[in-house]
C-alpha cells in the first residue's frame, strides 16, 4: 500500500488527463469536494509536479500522448509512494491487471459516476490512514543564506523570515529545486500554476518581479533570480551570480 502521512488537512490531488474538458470538469468537482487538485495534460508534466510538491494521491489516465499512463506509473513510483487511481476509458482486464500489477491501488472505467470516483478516493485515503506513516518529508533546502523548508512552509533569508504568498512560495521553491539551472517559463508555469494556465507567460513575469523584491538587494539589478533572456530563470547563490 502506497500512503503518506496522516490526513488530518485538506487532500492534494493530482489530475493527470489530456482531455482537457475531462481535466476541468473533474478538478472542479473535486474541488467542490473540499480537495486541493493539481492538473496535468501529461505525465511529464505530472512527474515535475510530483517533483516540487508529492500530493495525498494521484488519478491518472491510462491513454496519455507520448507516455502513457502504464509507463508513467512506474516513474511515479521511482519518485512517491503516494497512492495512484487509475482512470481510463479502456475497458480491457488485461489494463487493469497489469495496472493494478505494477502498484496502482485502484482503478475507475471511464464513464463513471462522479460519486462513484469520490467513493474510491475516500476509500484509497482511508486506506492510507490505516496504513503506516511515511517517512518520507520534502527537504529543507539551503541556498547560501536563503533557507526553504517545505514542510513548514516558511523561507528565511539572513535568518530573517519572508512573508510569501502561497504562488509565491511554490514559484521560488521550484526555483530552488533546480538552483543553478535555468527553468523555463512554460516549466514554471505547469508546475506552480497547472497546465490549464499554459501560454500564460504574464503572470510568471509578475510573481518573478514580486519575488524580487522581496529578495533582492537592488530588485532592478538582481543577483539571486536570474534571467536567461528567450530560456526562463535561475536561482543562484549572490556571490556566484
Amino acid at each position: 500500500m502506497s500512503c503518506q502521512r496522516g490526513i488530518t488537512m485538506t487532500k492534494h490531488i493530482l489530475l493527470v488527463d489530456d482531455d482537457t474538458l475531462m481535466r476541468r470538469s473533474l478538478a472542479f468537482n473535486l474541488e467542490q469536494a473540499g480537495y486541493r487538485v493539481s492538473p496535468a495534460a501529461n505525465a511529464e508534466d505530472a512527474l515535475l509536479l510530483v517533483r516540487r510538491e508529492p500530493p495525498d494521491l494521484i488519478l491518472l489516465d491510462i491513454g496519455l500522448p507520448d507516455m502513457d499512463g502504464l509507463e508513467a506509473l512506474r516513474y511515479f513510483k521511482q519518485q512517491t509512494d503516494r497512492p495512484i487511481i487509475f482512470v481510463t476509458a479502456r475497458h480491457r482486464d488485461l489494463d487493469q491487471i497489469l495496472g493494478l500489477e505494477l502498484g496502482a491501488d485502484d482503478y475507475i472505467t471511464k464513464p463513471f459516476d462522479l460519486n462513484v470516483l469520490l467513493a474510491h478516493v475516500k476509500a484509497v485515503l482511508r486506506r492510507c490512514e490505516r496504513a503506516t506513516t511515511s517517512s518520507l518529508e520534502p527537504t529543507v533546502l539551503s541556498i547560501d543564506d536563503l533557507i526553504i523548508d517545505p514542510a513548514a512552509h516558511t523561507v528565511m533569508l539572513a535568518g530573517q523570515p519572508l512573508d510569501l504568498s502561497p504562488r509565491e512560495f511554490a514559484l521560488l521553491h521550484t526555483l530552488a529545486l533546480a538552483a543553478g539551472h535555468v527553468v523555463s517559463v512554460d516549466d514554471l508555469l505547469t508546475q506552480v500554476w497547472g497546465a490549464e494556465y499554459g501560454g500564460e507567460s504574464q503572470v510568471v513575469y509578475v510573481h518573478i518581479h514580486w519575488l524580487r523584491e522581496k529578495l533582492e538587494v537592488n530588485p532592478e539589478y538582481p543577483r539571486r533570480i536570474l534571467t536567461v533572456r528567450g530560456v526562463g530563470y535561475k536561482l543562484k547563490p549572490p556571490e556566484t551570480a
